[in-house]
């Protein structure tokens, strides 16, 4: 594909541990917001908000569902739980006029936070959440890894880079 065009999302399905397909829900997927510190002082003309290299404030990711079903309840259990989103994306090829779907993979270890049970309304979905905090989080697209955040075993993988290698090795990890 010389001139690929990625669109859109066609679909996705979220599993827990792998292979329990947990049913029909949006997400709303983590933000990667580094954490800062204030340099100032001698050699600095003011101040200046630097990130803390491979460190990252609370993520949390949310799945919001139509219904209450055991599953949902299952992710309201306090442990560590494998959310699995698998997902095909739309990519067209501008130079040739044709579409091709393109996977995506985002794997989460998270733990829950807020399990919201909805509202009962006859006729309506009960429009439920399932709150979690993140503390691992991979997304892989087209088979390659582009993000990886281990935040209790220090990794920080961007496009191929671990920023946290060093750290690691500073600290006897």
């Amino acid at each position: 594909m010389s001139n690929p065009v990625p669109e859109k999302l066609i679909n996705f399905r979220v599993y827990r541990d792998g292979e329990d397909l947990l049913g029909a829900a949006d997400v709303e997927l983590p933000s990667l917001e580094s954490m800062t510190d204030t340099v100032s002082g001698a050699g600095v003309a003011g101040e200046v908000d630097t990130p803390i290299l491979g460190h990252y404030g609370s993520m949390s990711l949310t799945l919001n569902w139509r219904t209450v079903t055991r599953n949902t309840t299952i992710l309201a259990q306090p442990q560590a739980h494998q959310l699995d989103l698998r997902g095909a994306m739309q990519v067209y090829d501008a130079s040739n006029g044709v579409y091709k779907t393109v996977p995506l993979k985002v794997v989460c270890k998270a733990v829950p936070k807020n399990t919201g049970l909805g509202s009962l309304q006859a006729g309506s979905s009960q429009e439920n959440s399932s709150e979690f905090e993140v503390n691992y989080l991979k997304v892989s697209v087209d088979g390659e890894e582009r993000i990886e955040i281990d935040k209790y075993n220090f990794k920080c993988v961007i496009e191929g880079t671990d920023y946290l290698e060093g750290v690691r090795e500073n600290l006897g990890l």
